[in-house]
């Protein structure tokens, strides 16, 4: 319990510093007369009403399996996963779903989707020992060193990889047999990646098909902008993050495409990313 409050604290911290709206479910001091499980369905219902804005939603505690069912513990009635993907349907909002517990890559499988990053902190349903993934997932998230295209700034994606390689280091220094191999999501393949799949930020392989491979929307997610982003207009944000994706997009197709049209589609999509930089410089 020690353990999940501390976690719980650095994400409200990092909240608090970047000025963002933070609600907090299962705290004895937040307990009403409606369940945990009320608690969570309700805060879910209302932020439907907000369209186009991001959603972040951390899970910190135990979970559980039974070879159908994958629950998330709460004070009271549990979630499963399933019940969760479905509470979320209507949320027209893109997403990060962090599902720091043990057996939670179902909620992975269930959650997966378009506009959505989904982190479990296991690859199966199977591993249910204590998770330790999430400890280094609530440090990473505001931490400078996990930085690694040094823009001053700790992407989702970049803190996802600090906090895996930091949870196998645990157990490969305590001599330990690894219980968690944490997952990402970010393309709706329900497939997820594992850190030990990139050299820094650079895949060991490509995807599949020509597919964009799981971690460059990911990237795109930061809890704490630099100084610069946090200026800017969040639909100017938007607008470039979008550009940029299309960009990475057309590079992962280049060999499938004729090289004037590659050349062409480049071209007309840089030129309207620097007309946006330099529109929101002034």
């Amino acid at each position: 319990e020690t353990d999940f409050s501390d976690w719980a604290n650095r994400w409200q911290l990092a909240c608090e510093r970047a000025g963002h709206q933070i609600v907090i479910i299962g705290r004895d001091q937040d307990s009403t007369s409606l369940s945990d499980r009320q608690r969570l369905q309700a805060e879910i219902e209302a932020a439907s009403k907000f369209p186009g804005i991001d959603l972040w939603l951390v899970m910190i505690g135990h979970g559980t399996y039974d070879r159908r069912d994958a629950r998330f513990n709460l004070r009271g009635p549990d979630i499963s996963a399933q019940e969760l993907a479905r509470w979320l349907k209507p949320v027209d909002r893109p997403m990060a779903i962090i599902n720091t517990a043990s057996a939670s890559a179902p909620f992975l499988i269930a959650l997966s989707g378009q506009k959505r990053v989904v982190i479990a902190a296991t690859k199966s349903g199977s591993e249910q020992n204590f998770a330790r993934f999430g400890d280094f997932m609530s440090h990473a998230i505001s931490d400078p060193a996990a930085d690694l295209d040094k823009d001053n700034q700790t992407s989702l994606w970049e803190a996802y990889l600090r906090a895996s390689r930091q949870t196998a280091e645990f157990y490969a220094t305590d001599g330990r047999l690894q219980t968690e191999h944490a997952l990402l999501d970010d393309n709706g393949d329900q497939l997820g990646v594992r850190s030990d799949q990139f050299r820094g930020l650079v895949p060991l392989e490509q995807a599949a098909g020509g597919k964009l491979l799981d971690g460059q929307y990911a990237h795109q997610w930061h809890l704490l902008r630099n100084a610069t982003d946090a200026a800017l207009p969040p639909d100017v944000i938007k607008k470039r993050d979008s550009l940029e994706f299309s960009i990475l997009q057309l590079r992962d197709q280049k060999k499938s495409i004729p090289p004037e049209e590659y050349m062409e589609r480049l071209e007309r999509l840089m030129v309207e990313l620097s007309e946006l930089n330099e529109s929101a410089g002034k």
